[in-house]
């Protein structure tokens, strides 16, 4: 893979990103908009369908890519848009929170067993695989939209983790395929958009944005992990701020006994952009922890990896102690109140 193919594909993603925002902002008053709620941390509504042209961008460079796409990519990339369509049509006119979901654990059964088809592992252990793979990219799926809840979040986080996932594909020689392609394709594309959705956000990513950036974050990650191209502590590395908040929020929730599928604002993010930080403050404070994350995990990708797992628990305790401190402000704010 030379580094001009990876210009080229940054060139045409940006450019088809950039064309499709211009049109969708001259037609925004006729797109679905996120109305404010109880729930919400937006005091007007925004047209929330932005994720559309990140698609219109990436997906050109990353289908008309030198080598063609690899069996289970591809795969990957129509479950992909399958999960968009029922995210569009959820944006559009509301989908039930089942029919949603069954979409999204098909499509990440029929990847996970597409990354699994050329395994030498033993049925049993190819089952038990096959189960995990799924559950983890149905997750991720879930978490990255649930996070999607303030200025400029999901899309850099996107930026950010699809350029670290390019970044250590060619660290660890996967270049004879197009892998590194579709990551750098992907970060392009969301350029664009983070900077129509950074505070004050013009336009929402919406489900048609997050929930595919989610998909394939998570179904990409665990193709690399098969495939021997990262360890796990990598992909988990990478994304660990939207990984933590996500998960320790529905964790609490669940021992809560409150509906978990119903919309909410108890994430972490939220409650500190409700404590004062705003958006920009709260984009501020995750900006900072991604990059750490990101950066730590390429870093030791390429010359420690034997401090992978080391270096992911140290991250797991840095956001313990800022979801401790909010927790703390939050406890103490109510009992002033």
């Amino acid at each position: 893979m030379t580094l001009l193919v990876l210009l080229s594909a940054i060139i045409a993603a940006i450019a088809g990103a950039s064309a499709a925002i211009w049109v969708l902002l001259r037609v925004r008053h006729r797109l679905p908009h996120a109305t404010p709620n109880s729930r919400s941390l937006h005091g007007a509504p925004v047209s929330r369908v932005g994720g559309l042209a990140i698609w219109a961008g990436a997906l050109p460079p990353t289908l008309i890519a030198p080598g063609g796409i690899p069996g289970d990519s591809m795969i990957g990339l129509i479950c992909a848009l399958v999960v968009g369509a029922i995210s569009l049509q959820d944006d559009w006119r509301g989908v039930s929170p089942a029919r949603r979901f069954a979409v999204q654990m098909g499509a990440s059964i029929a990847w996970t067993a597409a990354i699994l088809s050329t395994t030498p592992e033993p049925v049993a252990s190819r089952l038990a695989l096959l189960l995990c793979g799924s559950v983890v990219i149905a997750w991720g799926t879930n978490l990255y939209n649930f996070m999607d809840g303030s200025d400029g979040l999901a899309a850099l986080m996107a930026v950010i983790g699809f350029t670290a996932y390019a970044i250590a594909a060619l660290v660890a020689g996967a270049s004879d395929g197009t892998a590194a392609i579709a990551y750098v394709a992907i970060a392009a594309a969301t350029l664009p958009v983070l900077w129509i959705n950074w505070p004050p956000a013009r336009m929402f990513l919406g489900d048609i944005g997050a929930t595919p950036l989610g998909f394939l974050a998570a179904g990409f990650g665990f193709a690399g992990v098969i495939a021997g191209v990262w360890p796990a502590w990598f992909p988990l590395t990478v994304f660990l701020p939207f990984i933590a908040d996500a998960t320790v929020t529905l964790s609490r929730r669940l021992l809560r006994r409150e509906t978990v599928w119903e919309a909410h604002n108890t994430h972490y993010y939220q409650r500190l952009h409700r404590l004062g930080a705003g958006h920009r403050g709260t984009l501020a404070v995750y900006a900072g922890w991604m990059i750490g994350t990101a950066m730590t995990a390429v870093t030791l990708l390429a010359f420690a990896p034997g401090l992978g797992w080391l270096a992911f628990a140290g991250w797991c305790g840095t956001g313990a102690l800022l979801f401790l401190a909010i927790d703390y402000h939050w406890r103490h704010d109510a009992t002033s109140a």
